[in-house]
Order: structure tokens, then sequence, then C-alpha cells
């Protein structure tokens, strides 16, 4: 899975998407300028190749690319903080945010989002932070699982970020290697269960880039411990793996792109992603070829179930009253 440099598909563009290892293309803010122009380049990208799935960061909060014409959505703490005293109804506004997000982005012609955040926060890390569902392991489990849900009702693939648990640890892997110093006793009795109560729910996980040195002297990204022992073996996760994006400074202790390519595929990931660095890309590509990768069939699981008319959605009675209960929370147009 790759990434676009703007606003429209250029014709390099559309040859490279028709690689065949090129499985999915992501969006970022800088492809977004309108509710029009998103849904053309979406359908730009499925002409140029209908097998692609597009993907997209539209979490909430800090992290959520498309933002004219379309519902700010609340940071996940804000549900929290609304679990703290009234839990069934916290859990039945996360389900209504889910669903909210994932009608949009259909609408605009995604797959699927990188969403939810299961992981705790611990109080320690920036990049998490009020991205997280809470800090205790039952109330993320409960309000993740509602906005999963959500998500399933509209028609959108989950996934569960970042495995086993990145809320613990200060240093962004996007800039820095981190490391988590905990016990394996510990993780597993704290930050494991999220995932373990939303495996119902959850299609996919995308693995994070910490070392947990206690089990591992590899990022999780990159281990068969955690993807295949744990995530496979002992939780029977059956979905699909996305790596983190390669082009991460967390991702650097395997060595070039090529090895990290190695390391995440050997370790178990369906799809590696390698975004914001072209050149990074091109040379994972032709990596790809010589290792002569099978797809994977779980991917198609990721596809959204259907489409989404935008004006039909806006005049619909469930948008409008979850649109109306995200205002109350602190989405805004």
């Amino acid at each position: 899975m790759l990434d676009l440099a703007g606003l429209e598909l250029t014709p390099q563009e559309c040859e490279l998407l028709r690689d065949p290892h090129v499985g999915g293309v992501i969006l970022f803010a800088r492809n977004v300028a309108s509710a029009a122009q998103v849904r053309a380049l979406n359908d730009a990208i499925r002409a140029c190749n209908p097998a692609l799935l597009i993907a997209v960061d539209q979490e909430g909060g800090r992290v959520q690319r498309l933002r004219e014409g379309y519902t700010r959505l609340p940071p996940m703490r804000v549900f929290a903080a609304q679990w703290e005293r009234e839990p069934a109804l916290a859990e039945g506004h996360a389900r209504e945010c889910g669903w909210l997000m994932a009608a949009e982005m259909l609408s605009a012609g995604f797959d699927f989002s990188f969403a939810p955040v299961l992981d705790l926060d611990a109080g320690v890390s920036a990049v998490i932070g009020d991205r997280s569902f809470g800090r205790a392991p039952e109330q993320v489990a409960g309000l993740a699982g509602a906005f999963m849900r959500g998500m399933r009702e509209a028609g959108m693939a989950t996934t569960g970020k970042h495995f086993p648990g990145h809320g613990s640890v200060s240093a962004d892997s996007h800039t820095d290697i981190p490391v988590d110093p905990r016990p394996l006793a510990l993780i597993r009795e704290q930050d494991l269960r999220p995932f373990a109560a939303c495996l119902p729910y959850m299609d996919a996980v995308m693995p994070a880039h910490v070392i947990y040195e206690q089990a591992d002297a590899r990022c999780a990204g990159f281990s068969p411990f955690w993807l295949q022992t744990v995530l496979r073996g002992e939780l029977g996760f059956t979905g699909v793996i996305f790596s983190d994006d390669l082009a991460m400074a967390g991702a650097a202790t395997a060595g070039g792109i090529e090895a990290r390519v190695d390391a995440a595929l050997d370790a178990g990931c369906d799809m590696v992603l390698v975004c914001n660095d072209r050149e990074m890309a091109l040379a994972a590509l032709a990596h790809l070829r010589t290792r002569q990768q099978p797809a994977s069939a779980r991917l198609a699981r990721m596809r959204r179930r259907h489409d989404q008319e935008r004006e039909a959605l806006l005049a619909s009675a469930r948008w409008q009253k979850a649109r109306a209960t995200i205002d109350a929370l602190g989405g805004q147009a």
C-alpha cells in the first residue's frame, strides 16, 4: 500500500498502481480539497485498477484527513470521560460515531479507515494520548467494540491498532524507536485484553513499531512471536495483518526497506505500507518482485460492503441523528 502526491491521479501514478504488487492506496490530507474532489480521486483510482483497496486514517480528534464537508469527530477520550459516568450511554455514542465515520468515508469512495485505536492511555504517550478510549482495559474494550460495531453496521471493515499496545511508551515511532520494558505478563494482563475482547468485530490488526524487550528484540510488526504465537495462535485471530508504515523511524531496526519488507512479511503481515517516500516505495516494489509474494486472500474482507451515495446519506434520518449526537459531544462541521 502506497500514497499519492496530490489532488489528482497522474498518468505516472496510474501506471504505478497497475503494478501487480501494489494492493492498496492510502490518502492523506494533501490529497483532499473537497467532498467532490476526493470522491473523484477515489473513482479515478478504481478506474485505473479496480482491485485496489483504498484506505484513510479517519479516527477522530487529531487524526482525520477529511475535514471540509465531513463531520469533525471528537477525540476518543471524549467517550472515555463519558464512560466514567454512564458506560452504556458512552458505548451507544461510540457506536454512533463509528457508524457516522464509516458511512461518510464510504460516501467518499474509501474501502476502510484504519480505525479504531485499542491502545490504553497510560498517560505517557503523546502520540496516543487522547486518541485512546481510556486507561482501563475493560473501558477500552467496551468503547472500541461499540465503535467497531457501528463501523460494521455502515458496511466497513475494522482495524484494531497498535497491537499489542503503544500507550505505555513515550517515544513516537514516527520519529524514534520506542522500547517498552514492561514484563510480558503485565502486557498480557492489560494491553492485550482489548484486542482479545474485540476479536468478534475486528477484521484487521496493525502492529506497533515498538520493541517489547521482555518478549522479543524485534518490534511487534517484525515479530513472529507477537504476530504468529500470540495474535494468530493464542488469540485465534484470522483476519488481515497490516504493517504500520515501513518508512517510519520505528521500522529502521530491521535495516533498509528491503529488509523491512522481508521482516514484516516473514513475521506474518498480509500487506506492507510504505508511505510519504516514493523512492522507498519503488525500492519495496522492486524487492517484492524478487520475492514473488502471493497476494493474501484475507485482504478481500477489507473491501467495502457497499457504496454509499453522499446526498442520500446526508438526507437520511440515521445520519442526522448521529451527526446531532456527535456535534453535542464536540464534533463540528
